[in-house]
């Protein structure tokens, strides 16, 4: 087969390479180039890279640089734009790989995910209009999406260049005004059309397209955006949706739950055999999540040009001003190592937070036999939102939270959407209850409070701010818990802040591995006041912290139980 395709061994040798540990490269990459070894060996699947073959040589014979330099400092301009094995690995899997016997190509979904420099968005545009030469006989159509108009305009403005340069741009209908930008043609046996738009045009529920590239994933506010797309593609047999993206801040967004499902493909937990995936990143320490961002090979790892359109010194001087400087660590770790970091505005690192938790594996059902005395905090909606409580408690000297949700299932699906909240997984999970009223009703949480008891939990005393729901305060004093009134007061808050980011920090937390108590930690915004007090709030509107801050007056309930065990104590042994 090599000798009859001219890139086979180029991107067998790039596959056994990486797999090899000869070229550095990040877990997921090593897991890439494994799950695409054994791809070949499975009897489901015929490999044929005639197609892929037809599209490299369509790029490289035809394409040249708009723009750039080479590593020598030499315009790229006009060069033949040449594809590096790693651009070559991805289109021999997209277009490699069919069904036995078939001509429907296995492959149907792209995930790619690489830092930026690395010719992401010339790649994308050429790979589109050698997919649609490919796909010219099927009537081609191609759109091409950018979360901005003006980054879709940097892939029309690549492929316009290039018409030119072919001087084909007199043989197609090039329209590029303020209502479309596309290009298309007939091309004797067939047709071809490519669009690009911006993902918030009015235009994207009437595509009926063959291929989809959507740019700039981390921007997308959640799925339903990215699944508009995607579905304007089942008219056709052999549709592809390619998703390309750089790391963002944001940890609740589509793109990063998008990038923890393809990780756990490429892990083997999950099976998706339609969804191939490239992702390219710094490796992060398994236990605390941090990154040696300094160091020269994580550069390597996460950037698949590196000393090719990314220079080696200019990322060690760039990792050299994120130590120096913190306000640049965060931006330098998502756009030049592809790394997630939490939104610029929150307080805490997710990733202590999984360290501490990950230490321990106690289930309820263990918790409640253990010789704990538990605090209750709960944290009620505004008629229709989320509605939290906890249970809050130590052992040996290790502080364990347990939470739970509500929300009315009227609103679920809407809120779920539009902002971005995993409801029903939460639920699926058994941390969120779903409530069949139009509101929350606060004897669901009282009667979650009583089934923790009768499962064994020894629950001292319930905080909560009886303003906040008088309701609910005369409900749990009817079933006879202490229930103390607790005003939101932020120095009063503080105190349980505080505990929880000390034993966070010192990896003596555990909230049972809840998705639904990391998602609202990731959302807190917390300024910092002149006494070491602390007032915190959410980072944006749409998000939620209920679960969080119903931890922290949990947490609040049993420092206070404390202080007046200690005080009762110091008052007994002066009495004596």
């Amino acid at each position: 087969m090599n000798k009859k395709y001219k890139n086979y061994d180029i991107v067998m040798e790039y596959a056994k390479n990486i797999i090899e540990g000869r070229k550095v490269a990040c877990r997921e990459t090593i897991q890439m180039c494994q799950r695409f070894l054994k791809d070949l060996e499975n009897p489901a699947y015929d490999f044929n890279p005639k197609n892929a073959e037809f599209v490299i040589q369509i790029i490289e014979k035809t394409f040249v640089h708009q723009k750039g330099e080479d590593m020598q400092g030499y315009p790229l301009r006009g060069r033949p734009f040449l594809l590096e094995p790693w651009q070559k690995f991805i289109v021999y899997n997209l277009l490699g790989f069919y069904h036995k016997g078939t001509i429907l190509r296995r492959f149907k979904e792209a995930f790619i995910m690489i830092p930026r420099k690395n010719g992401k968005t010339p790649f994308i545009s050429a790979l589109a209009w050698g997919l649609g030469l490919l796909e010219r006989i099927s009537g081609a159509e191609i759109v091409i999406v950018g979360a901005l108009l003006k980054q879709a305009l940097q892939s029309f403005n690549f492929l316009l260049y290039n018409l030119q340069q072919m001087g084909e741009d007199k043989n197609f209908r090039i329209l590029d005004n303020n209502q479309e930008h596309s290009i298309s043609g007939e091309l004797g046996d067939g047709y071809l059309r490519i669009e690009t738009i911006a993902g918030n045009s009015d235009r994207m529920d009437s595509l009926n397209t063959l291929i989809q590239i959507l740019d700039e994933l981390h921007l997308y506010k959640n799925a339903s955006q990215y699944n508009t797309i995607k579905e304007s593609g089942k008219a056709y047999r052999n549709s592809l949706c390619i998703g390309i993206t750089t790391a963002g801040d944001n940890m609740n967004s589509f793109c990063y739950n998008r990038m923890k499902y393809c990780q756990k493909i490429l892990n083997g937990t999950v099976k998706d055999e339609q969804l191939f995936i490239f992702i390219a990143k710094a490796d992060e320490d398994p236990e605390t999540g941090e990154v040696d961002y300094t160091n020269p090979i994580e550069h390597e790892r996460a950037n698949p040009n590196y000393n090719v359109s990314v220079s080696a010194q200019e990322l060690l001087n760039d990792a050299m001003q994120a130590q120096n400087d913190p306000q640049q660590r965060k931006s330098f770790l998502a756009k030049s190592l592809n790394i997630y970091t939490s939104a610029m505005k929150a307080y805490f690192n997710i990733d202590e937070f999984r360290a501490s938790d990950k230490k321990y594996n106690w289930t309820i059902t263990e918790l409640a036999k253990l010789p704990i005395k538990w605090y209750g905090g709960a944290d009620l909606s505004k008629m229709h939102d989320l509605t939290a409580a906890a249970l809050y408690g130590v052992y040996n000297d290790v502080d364990i939270v347990i939470t739970h949700a509500w929300f009315p299932i009227v609103a679920a699906h809407k809120k779920a959407e539009e902002d971005n909240i995993p409801l029903f997984g939460w639920k699926d999970d058994g941390w969120l209850t779903m409530c069949n009223t139009p509101t929350v009703n606060y004897d669901d949480v009282i009667k979650w409070f009583v089934e923790m008891r009768n499962k064994g939990f020894k629950i001292d005393q319930v905080g909560f701010d009886r303003k906040f729901g008088r309701e609910f305060f005369l409900g749990m004093k009817m079933h006879r818990f202490r229930i103390e009134d607790t005003p939101q007061l932020y120095h009063l808050k503080s105190e349980g802040f505080r505990r929880i980011e000390k034993k966070v920090k010192d990896k003596k937390f555990y909230y049972l591995h809840s998705e639904a108590f990391e998602y609202c930690v990731q959302n807190v915004r917390a300024i910092e006041q002149t006494d070491d007090a602390v007032k915190y709030e959410k980072v944006e509107p749409t998000q939620r912290i209920d679960i969080f801050d119903a931890s922290v007056f949990a947490a609040m309930q049993m420092l206070k139980s404390m202080q007046k065990s200690e005080l009762a104590k110091k008052w007994l042994k002066g009495g004596e």
